[in-house]
């Protein structure tokens, strides 16, 4: 939906203005950004080829994932697929009105259903699709805390797909008590810098997806396209160090351009006039969250990586969503196993070099 309207933008994506907080471009690594893409391929590779008969959309390892740069070797050290020792729970906040086509894209929900075979959690966490990242944080941080305590230490995952990224790093922000609960957060093809086609859209432009078939979205608070642009999350980000007691990961979409939908690529050119590494939405390095892990590089396009669309709706996917099948049950599960993993054998996430006061992605 953030593609069609996507269309409207005028050019230039990325205005001439003095009124913006200062900005560079450093390598990751210079930019207290971790290096995990390493393990990250090896899990889930090892997964890949476990459940390939068993899990649809299967790709190879090497068509699942883009190699960027030099990406480090493996460790050899074996990958547990057993059940998950510390029960994790994923807790996935959606995209840009998502909620006003749910209902029609009817997700499948075998995600849900493999992550439970491998002893995982999961749930949605419900936001208002059209409201800004302010009023979404609010929300998330209801839907946290109204769950009863546990014992032990947290098992919550949060995870956040595009705009659902910023929504939960302003969650964790604002509101302290959400750090006890809450293991680590995940930024899935997240908008953390902002998307150049959200510049010159409206808001009324995002609600005339509440007239999307059986769409039954609330108005909400009007800020969604606001919160989209990159002005406002560089600003944000300028003004708000992430809190060091939650370990941060970035799992960014960076396809070939070969693996581009037919109806994204109109808005891949779009946004190539900025950059040709974006995933027809999002430019590849605004979707990092500063001092966080870098998980992988994933070879699938905006999507493709979270919209099971294809699978529902068979002549979409073979006429406008072409690219999009992916083995999205195997990437959570490896997703998960690395957190896992991670978070059993490194205190590095939350030892990392102190957050940034500017945003290091420009």
């Amino acid at each position: 939906m953030a593609a069609w309207l996507g269309g409207c933008a005028p050019e230039p994506l990325l205005p001439y203005t003095t009124d913006t907080t200062p900005l560079v471009l450093f390598p990751a690594v210079d930019a207290g950004i971790r290096d995990g893409r390493a393990r990250f391929r090896e899990i889930y590779c090892s997964v890949l080829e476990a459940r390939r008969n068993e899990l649809p959309d299967y790709r190879s390892c090497d068509e699942a994932l883009t190699r960027v740069g030099h990406e480090p070797a493996g460790s050899g050290a074996p990958v547990d697929l057993g059940p998950s020792r510390r029960r994790l729970a994923l807790a996935v906040v959606s995209g840009l009105a998502y909620d006003c086509f749910e209902p029609w894209l009817e997700p499948p929900g075998t995600v849900s259903a493999h992550l439970a075979t491998q002893g995982y959690e999961s749930s949605w966490v419900r936001v208002e699709g059209l409201s800004s990242s302010r009023r979404n944080a609010l929300l998330i941080r209801n839907a946290i805390m109204d769950a009863p305590p546990e014992p032990g230490s947290p098992r919550i995952v949060l995870a956040g797909y595009s705009k659902g990224a910023p929504d939960v790093l302003e969650a964790i922000v604002a509101y302290p008590e959400l750090r006890r609960r809450v293991a680590a957060v995940v930024a899935v093809a997240g908008a953390i810098g902002g998307s150049g086609l959200a510049n010159g859209l409206e808001q009324y432009q995002a609600n005339l997806l509440r007239y999307f078939p059986d769409a039954k979205c609330a108005p909400g608070d009007g800020g969604a396209m606001l919160s989209l642009r990159p002005d406002v999350r560089k600003t944000w980000l300028a003004a708000n160090s992430l809190p060091r007691d939650v370990c941060y990961y970035s799992l960014v979409t960076f396809p070939r351009p070969e693996r581009i939908s037919t109806i994204l690529k109109s808005y891949y050119n779009k946004l190539a006039s900025v950059d040709a590494r974006n995933d027809s939405q999002l430019v590849f390095y605004d979707q990092v969250v500063p001092s966080s892990t870098l998980v992988g590089y994933v070879n699938a396009d905006h999507l493709a990586v979270a919209m099971p669309v294809a699978r529902t709706h068979s002549t979409v996917g073979s006429t406008l969503l072409t690219q999009n099948a992916y083995p999205r049950e195997a990437l959570a599960e490896a997703i998960l196993r690395f957190v896992e993993e991670d978070l059993d054998t490194t205190s590095a996430c939350r030892a990392g070099a102190a957050s940034t006061t500017i945003d290091l992605a420009h």
